[in-house]
């Protein structure tokens, strides 16, 4: 479960990412709310999360359709919250609006499309909410994958989430054309 710091006030943009510099193994966010939500990367976690971008990245690669971040990067969004998706997909054209100094902090976007792995210490209802305020902020594709639960739950702007179970793709057209989710790697 991730750790919940309720602070004095809400930290900086730098003083986010000055925590990520000293404190690498942790995924720092900051809520809207102005929380701090700190998660360790565990083992699976991280190798569960790398196959999920490596597959994002050699799908974009063959089409060359935008940019693919790993669950490195915070996305500045507009309600004032820093989040950290495991993989996401952003438009060639949004990312080449942003100026150079937008591009090498917390990028100020919404991904077209986000990807969340659980991991053993976190809580799908906690994913989920996750997935609300990623919906509330402009992505238009928010997927969760539940290796625990061998199940994947699609999530788009006002429609109800699409879960599936027993199932080995999930193909994500029309926001990610041609791309189908392999699902075995993760398990």
């Amino acid at each position: 479960m991730p750790l919940v710091l309720d602070l004095a006030r809400p930290v900086s943009e730098e003083e986010l990412r000055r925590l990520s510099e000293l404190n690498p193994g942790y995924q720092w966010e900051r809520s809207p709310e102005g929380r701090l939500w700190v998660s360790p990367t565990g083992g699976e976690s991280g190798r569960r999360s790398l196959q999920l971008a490596y597959q994002l990245a050699r799908w974009n690669e063959e089409r060359g359709l935008g940019v693919v971040f790993d669950s490195s990067t915070g996305f500045k969004f507009p309600d004032g919250s820093i989040l950290s998706p495991d993989a996401a997909f952003v438009e060639r054209e949004a990312w080449e609006a942003l100026s150079e100094a937008e591009r090498e902090g917390f990028p100020p976007l919404a991904p077209k499309a986000v990807f969340e792995v659980r991991s053993a210490s976190q809580d799908p209802e906690e994913l989920r909410a996750k997935m609300g305020i990623y919906l509330r902020n402009g992505v238009l594709l928010g997927v969760l994958v539940d290796p625990y639960a061998r199940a994947v739950e699609v999530f788009r702007p006002g429609k109800p989430p699409l879960r599936l179970e027993g199932v080995e793709r999930v193909s994500l057209d029309p926001e990610l054309p041609g791309f189908a989710l392999s699902l075995p790697p993760l398990w």
